[in-house]
């Protein structure tokens, strides 16, 4: 059950046999993260890539004031990390903590790099991922620099209809780089078009 998600995510991408399944689940770790606890906190060195199962968590950096400045939402079915910090062994910039309680499977960097050489078609799975995110930073950049902040809000509910039904108007704000106040007035133009 706890595998369900994440099986059926790779299935989407690559094709992979039950025997290669049962080898995979090998090198995943399980945790559980309630509510605001944090799976990797700036500073730290992000030991393993982590896929959503179950739940909600963020990345953010923290700015001058404090504020949480959101980078990636991961919803089920979705992977978070700090990336450089994974892949370079750095200090993490970012900070990922549940916005709910959450079943997460996690995978180190020892077991990532036996997985795609023991199983050739994870890797090709990685690397679709990896394409995929650089298309969705690069788009993200483009609007964030171009869009308007109605346009910016109408976007995400176009390509992520879940994010507006899930999250406060505070944690969308952050991700969209407005004001908790403009989201809401955005959302009250919309409802009364």
């Amino acid at each position: 059950m706890m595998f369900d998600v994440l099986i059926s995510h790779i299935r989407e991408k690559v094709d992979i046999d039950e025997n290669q399944i049962e080898l995979l689940k090998s090198f995943f770790t399980h945790k559980r993260l309630h509510k605001k606890e944090y799976l990797l906190q700036e500073g730290e060195v992000c030991k393993n890539l982590t896929f959503v199962s179950k739940g909600i968590l963020k990345s953010y950096i923290l700015d001058e004031k404090g504020n949480q400045r959101i980078n990636l939402f991961a919803f089920d079915g979705w992977w978070i990390s700090d990336f450089n910090s994974f892949l370079n062994h750095e200090k993490a910039f970012l900070n990922i903590d549940a916005i709910e309680d959450s079943e997460l499977l996690m995978i180190s960097r020892e077991n990532y790099e036996e997985l795609t050489l023991r199983i050739p078609i994870m890797d090709r799975y990685f690397r679709i991922l990896y394409q995929n995110s650089l298309v969705t930073k690069d788009y993200r950049l483009i609007i964030s620099n171009n869009f308007t902040a109605e346009e910016k809000y109408l976007q995400l509910v176009e390509s992520h209809p879940k994010i507006t039904q899930k999250l406060s108007h505070a944690l969308i704000a952050s991700f969209l780089g407005l004001s908790p106040e403009t989201v809401s007035r955005i959302r009250k133009k919309i409802s009364l078009q």
